[in-house]
């Protein structure tokens, strides 16, 4: 099978990204009713956030994980694995990184190709054989590729400082009785807004991003059963996992490769399409590439 562009992933980065936009300048708006700067304070503020978390994305995300990048020395058979999957992807070569985590798991960030990194857990790495490994890391890279890296962390970066605002508004803004307490109150609700809809519009990208991500393994490396037993593999692994890890880990999920599992509501708003049609599509895969 030959890599090929996917339109429908390209058309849902730009649609998420330019309705992001107009949420962004809202909210852009409503802190500056909010913290009484003037419009062009706030944009000098958000410009020196932005250009922040744009060059150091990467390293904000591993932190945020847990993560710590990891020499050749450390991890041999790990980097050799990534450098032979990031030829065969025609990728440059990201930096590797381990969680140190019972949960198995996987995930990549970056702002770009040549600015990247794909970190695994040593649950995924006690968990799943080389085989399935192998897939696990072809699924990230193709995250790479594909470019929808950046987007997600763009767009997870506004959903959580739309949450912060909306969260501590009323501890530090909210119980007041003078006249600004208006102003107050409509950058809080528009705060609201500006994260439930980035909350919506993340989702809805990820499941995408993920069924992309799923056949871009399987053109890496050929074998989309391997990805498809891996993935059984890191489900049963999660019911392992004790259930602090479980709940550590949940905030991300939209950047793991399988999602820490919840209830009823976590399943309908999930990050990922369910395990049962990404495998179903995976040996869909299977089928197509043993007839060719």
């Amino acid at each position: 099978m030959q890599w090929k562009a996917d339109w429908g992933l390209r058309l849902r980065m730009f649609v998420t990204m330019f309705l992001l936009t107009a949420v962004y300048l809202a909210f852009i708006g409503a802190l500056s009713v909010y913290l009484g700067f003037g419009f062009t304070g706030i944009i000098m503020v958000f410009a020196l956030f932005s250009g922040a978390q744009w060059f150091f994305s990467d390293k904000l995300t591993l932190w945020s994980m847990g993560a710590k990048e990891v020499s050749e020395d450390e991890y041999p058979e790990l980097h050799g694995m990534v450098r032979r999957l990031s030829q065969q992807a025609n990728v440059p070569v990201p930096k590797v990184a381990v969680v140190d985590s019972r949960v198995p798991n996987a995930f990549a960030t970056g702002r770009s190709q040549k600015h990247s990194a794909v970190a695994v857990t040593t649950g995924l790495m006690q968990t799943l054989d080389d085989e399935e490994l192998e897939g696990v890391i072809a699924h990230e890279l193709a995250h790479v590729k594909n470019r929808d890296v950046m987007v997600m962390t763009i767009a997870s970066f506004l959903s959580t400082i739309a949450f912060l605002v909306f969260r501590f508004g009323f501890w530090f803004g909210g119980g007041g009785r003078d006249r600004n307490n208006g102003g107050v109150f409509v950058a809080i609700a528009v705060s609201l807004v500006v994260w439930a809809i980035s909350y919506l519009l993340i989702r809805a990208l990820s499941r995408y991003r993920e069924f992309a991500a799923d056949r871009g393994a399987a053109v890496i490396t050929g074998k989309p059963a391997a990805l498809a037993s891996a993935l059984a593999s890191i489900s049963g692994g999660m019911d392992r996992a004790p259930k602090e890890d479980m709940r550590e880990q949940a905030e991300m999920n939209a950047f793991f490769i399988f999602p820490v599992s919840g209830g009823t509501i976590t399943r309908l708003f999930s990050t990922h399409p369910s395990m049962e049609r990404r495998i179903d599509r995976l040996q869909q895969l299977e089928r197509e590439m043993e007839a060719a």
